[in-house]
């Protein structure tokens, strides 16, 4: 069986086609990406573009299971018509099972509301592919960790209010997807890829300050200041406006979801906020 990755030159990518050689069996895996040279052997690289549907239709080839990745592009409007290419292509193309990497945060909604894409791409994924699964996952572990030197420079940790996330590692996602392309009976199911807690600002805060024996107080802004701060720190606009709505969501408690999905599909538990923010390099 022939397995494909779309999007496999990102993180995620990479260590689901990791995560699929180390699991062995009888398949082929198919990295694609608009880098197809950096896809590592054993698995066969090919060139597809989301931005340009005909490299997809001919990239997606003989594939029979396909894991569609979304691109990290915050264009306003670029990420749903991207969906829709990849999710179009690969019906097109004959795959006869789609995986689709969404959002638990993802509701019925507009663009440009920055979870719309995933809404948009998961009901089209419904109406069209002949058998799906979609696996919602919850905010990167990884990219708490990565905020936490600029926090503890200024010694807080800001949000839009008290919120519980179950923050996923992406290694443990990768497992889940890999689960699902390689397993059976996932057909039509949602999965919530998630960490084993839902954790606190105010326990966010404490653990970056235990990891790093500096101070971190959690404290609570307004949009207006958590703006100027991140304009102050030189994130681009873009990245901005995506921080401050996933803020948003974390408030109205859209990730504040605890499954035991990713331990059903990788076949092992997933790794705590503790265990992730422990291995991150300092």
């Amino acid at each position: 069986m022939k397995i494909g990755i779309s999007g496999a030159s990102g993180q995620l990518g990479k260590t689901v086609l990791a995560e699929l050689k180390v699991r062995g069996g009888h398949h082929s895996a198919v990295g694609i990406s608009r880098t197809p040279e950096t896809v590592q052997s054993p698995a066969e690289g090919r060139h597809g573009d989301y931005d340009r549907p005909d490299t997809l239709t001919k990239a997606y080839e003989g594939v029979k299971r396909l894991l569609i990745i979304p691109a990290a592009d915050v264009r306003p409007g670029a990420r749903g018509r991207q969906f829709a290419a990849a999710i179009d292509a690969a019906v097109n193309s004959g795959v006869e099972h789609i995986v689709l990497i969404s959002s638990a945060a993802t509701r019925e909604a507009e663009e440009p509301e920055m979870f719309a894409p995933y809404w948009t791409a998961e009901q089209h994924l419904i109406r069209t592919a002949p058998r799906w699964t979609i696996l919602r996952m919850n905010y990167y572990a990884e990219s708490l960790a990565q905020t936490a030197s600029m926090s503890l420079r200024s010694g807080i940790l800001p949000g839009l209010g008290e919120s519980r996330v179950a923050f996923v590692s992406r290694d443990d996602l990768a497992a889940a997807a890999a689960g699902i392309l390689l397993g059976e009976g996932h057909a039509g199911a949602f999965y919530n890829a998630t960490g084993p807690d839902a954790v606190t600002g105010a326990q966010r805060a404490a653990l970056m300050s235990e990891m790093s024996g500096k101070p971190l107080h959690f404290t609570v802004l307004d949009e207006a200041q958590l703006r100027g701060g991140l304009v102050q720190a030189g994130i681009p606009k873009e990245y901005i406006d995506a921080m401050i709505d996933i803020e948003k969501h974390f408030v109205a408690g859209d990730f504040n979801i605890v499954t035991g999905d990713v331990e059903r599909l990788a076949g092992r538990r997933p790794r705590s906020l503790r265990e992730v923010l422990k291995a991150t390099p300092k």
